[in-house]
């Protein structure tokens, strides 16, 4: 537990560092999101056996770490090209691959940096207030996995899903939700009071909303990881992050919350003067 704790202070140090520096170098938040959306794949293609096939592995890890630099219409592009190089290097060396490993791999290429891409989105929302967006987003995955653990670890009898999860409970769940909820609402209050003395309104209604329903997206993410580790026949992804496995098992949950905050800051402004 100490290491899971540990490991979670730095990330969070990490995240806060990112937002405070952003004025001075805003390409940070693109890079974090290259290398996570990189290293994501990368563990993925080892989990799957991929690594040694050049065609499919080189090309996957350059897309993925190219969509967070990209406008939508890059983005298109590079999909795009990614997509007849997948297809060709399957046709060209079908008797050393097959679809199923070209399918997953493809999908997951797709969906991990679109939707981490999203965060760099949020953040042009708005560009005064587009971090404290970026924060929440992440935020708001990281507090519903902490309260799921901890309520789970001290309460858990209940299983909520035992054939994908079976350390996850109904207890864990409900925990999260209310840390999450509680965690939104303590960051609205602390860059509304603190950060700009009371001179920025904040949306607590819409934090609320985002802490309650997040916790419950952020657990679609993470039982939707752990159902692709079991047909993998893996416990983690990976041994980066001391006490929660690797990279992805750290931003599973964030691949679904960016798009849902992103998705209702769209229409419902967080932060105004």
């Amino acid at each position: 537990m100490k290491q899971r704790v540990l490991s979670g202070v730095v990330l969070t140090l990490f995240a806060a560092a990112i937002v405070v520096f952003d004025q001075i170098f805003p390409l940070a938040l693109n890079i974090a999101v290259a290398l996570i959306s990189a290293a994501a794949v990368d563990e993925l293609a080892r989990a799957l056996g991929l690594q040694r096939k050049w065609f499919l592995y080189g090309p996957s890890l350059l897309a993925a770490g190219a969509v967070p630099f990209c406008e939508a219409r890059y983005q298109f592009l590079i999909y795009c090209l990614y997509t007849f190089g997948a297809f060709a290097a399957m046709i060209v060396y079908h008797h050393e691959t097959s679809f199923k490993e070209v399918a997953v791999l493809y999908s997951m290429v797709v969906l991990i940096p679109c939707a981490l891409q999203t965060l760099v989105s949020l953040r042009e929302l708005n560009r005064v207030h587009g971090m404290f967006y970026v924060l929440i987003a992440v935020l708001s995955a990281w507090a519903a996995d902490m309260g799921a653990y901890f309520a789970g670890t001290l309460f858990g009898k209940r299983k909520l899903c035992p054939e994908i999860s079976p350390k996850k409970t109904v207890e864990g769940a409900i925990g999260g939700t209310v840390a999450d909820a509680a965690v939104m609402l303590l960051c609205g209050l602390c860059f509304s009071r603190v950060v700009y003395a009371g001179g920025v309104t904040v949306n607590y209604w819409l934090l609320a909303v985002i802490g309650l329903l997040g916790a419950w997206v952020s657990i679609l993410g993470d039982l939707s990881f752990s159902l692709i580790k079991r047909s993998c026949h893996i416990k983690d992804f990976g041994q980066v992050i001391p006490g929660h496995g690797g990279i992805l098992d750290r931003f599973d949950s964030v691949i679904f919350t960016a798009p849902f905050v992103y998705v209702l800051v769209t229409f419902f402004p967080l932060a105004g003067v």
